[in-house]
Parts: C-alpha cells; structure tokens; sequence
C-alpha cells in the first residue's frame, strides 16, 4: 500500500541536499561553536556561512538572524523581546492563532499589563482587517501585529500584503 502524508502543516520530508548539508554537519561540524578549540571554530565557521547565506537571502543583516530550536521558542522569543525591549504596550493577534502566540500573549498581559486585543473573524476565520485598522488608527501605545499566514489548523490564509501595509502606515510591528 502506497502512504500518503498529509500534515505538512507540521512538518514536511526533508530534501536530499538539506539531509547530506546536515550530515555533514553532525558529523564533521559537532563541536561547541561558543568554544575556542578546533572543533568550535569549525561549528562556529558553519553557523556564521549560514547565517550569512541567509541575510543574503532576506536582504538582512546577519546579526539579525538568529537561530532558535523552533517555531515556538521563536514566537515566544520574539513576543517578549517586542514587550521588553522595544516598549510595545499592544499587541493585537486573533484566538485562532497558534497557541504559541495566544499562551505567550496570555502570559505578558500578566506580567507586564499589556493590552491584548483579539480580532473577530468570520465563519472561515478570516480576520476582520477593517477592526485591525480601526484599532491601529485609534492606538496611542506602541503596537504589535502577530498573526499567522496561513492557519495551521483550517487552512485560511491571511491577507499578508493588506496587513503589512496597515503596520506600516500606522507604525505598528508585524509579527
């Protein structure tokens, strides 16, 4: 019987050339790259050509990449770093989100009396991008826009292009 995988939404099979990259990687480039023997510089030389490869891609720095254990250390890392050292005092996200973003949300409202606001959606839950305007015109506190592309649970995608352009006519950070 031929098997069929059909949760990409979680992960997908890894390309032949991104296994044999990290092949290589385990096990000629396994030294501690914080380290200053031999085998860290070798890790630390493969994690600098990364991150610079990258940037190059992004069109970024590469200072600005950073590389995290996942999606949930990155939402929750990016989320607390926005509310501490950038001053946001709003964020503005949708209960659809990924629980990564909603516990994390959840959490700073407590700890640092955020406010948190939850776009409604329709019966496809799409998010009503006309409240998310309203809500960014009418904003006097540094904001943060966290919603998800395409949900990872029903599919609905997200007008990205409308949604990034509302942030930054009003100042607001998109996540």
């Amino acid at each position: 019987m031929r098997k069929v995988y059909l949760d990409n939404a979680a992960t997908t099979p890894i390309r032949e050339e991104v296994v044999a990259c990290m092949h290589e990687a385990l096990t000629g480039c396994f030294g501690n790259p914080s380290s200053t023997h031999g085998f860290g510089r070798t890790a630390k030389s493969g994690v600098e050509h990364a991150r610079k490869t990258i940037a190059k891609y992004l069109n970024a720095s590469p200072s600005e990449i950073i590389f995290t254990s996942g999606g949930t250390e990155a939402d929750n890392m990016i989320l607390r770093c926005a509310v501490r050292d950038l001053g946001i005092r709003m964020i503005i996200t949708c209960k659809l989100e990924h629980h990564a973003v909603l516990h994390t949300v959840k959490d700073l409202q407590k700890e640092y009396g955020v406010q948190v606001h939850y776009l409604d959606t329709d019966s496809q839950g799409v998010a009503d991008l006309d409240q998310l305007e309203r809500w960014l015109k009418e904003a006097t506190d540094p904001v943060l826009v966290s919603l998800m592309h395409i949900n990872n649970e029903i599919g609905n995608m997200l007008d990205i292009d409308r949604v990034a352009h509302l942030c930054k006519a009003h100042g607001a950070l998109f996540h």
